[in-house]
């Protein structure tokens, strides 16, 4: 059974367990969202095609990462005119698995048990939040700082020798 899903202006062909890279959605590592913009499903027997969407039809998923995707380079040039213009960008995005596709009128299936992705996010889920930022706070302590080291005095560079000139040519 597969979905093709709308998000962020982008079309998606989805299935269960597939990990699919977004634009940046709302929810921290772990939450759940429904992505209802669905297109088409397919369960194998007959696709359902939408007008534009699937009437009912949604795609449960589960926040993975709130990241940054690769670095874009924009560079503008007018030729003869000496303009460049370099900048850079990184896009937010949202990587999400998909946990199951939903028929108008289904229900999302229980939540399995996942292993947490760190030792602080199993502790608020359990909710020991309060017992967990403590420990929290001693793994972020920074690590004492090192004196610099000392340089070595610079080496003089050799002079340059002049360069001789050829006489001038008389005409």
């Amino acid at each position: 059974m597969y979905a093709v899903v709308r998000t962020g202006g982008k079309q998606y062909r989805v299935a269960k367990d597939d990990v699919i890279v977004v634009e940046k959605l709302a929810g921290e590592a772990g939450a759940d969202v429904e992505l209802d913009q669905v297109l088409m499903l397919d369960d194998g027997s007959a696709p359902v095609i939408g007008t534009p969407l699937v009437d009912g039809a949604r795609v449960a998923a589960t926040v993975l990462d709130q990241s940054r995707a690769d670095k874009i380079i924009v560079f503008k040039r007018k030729r003869r005119k000496d303009y460049r213009r370099t900048k850079g960008h990184r896009q937010h995005v949202t990587v999400l698995r998909v946990t199951d596709i939903l028929a108008k009128g289904q229900k999302a299936s229980p939540k399995a048990e996942a292993k947490p992705a760190s030792p602080a996010a199993e502790a608020a889920t359990k909710g020991e939040a309060k017992a967990a930022a403590p420990a929290k706070k001693a793994a972020k302590k920074a690590p004492a700082k090192k004196a610099p080291a000392k340089k070595a005095p610079a080496k003089k560079a050799p002079a340059k020798k002049a360069a001789k000139k050829a006489p001038a040519k008389k005409s």
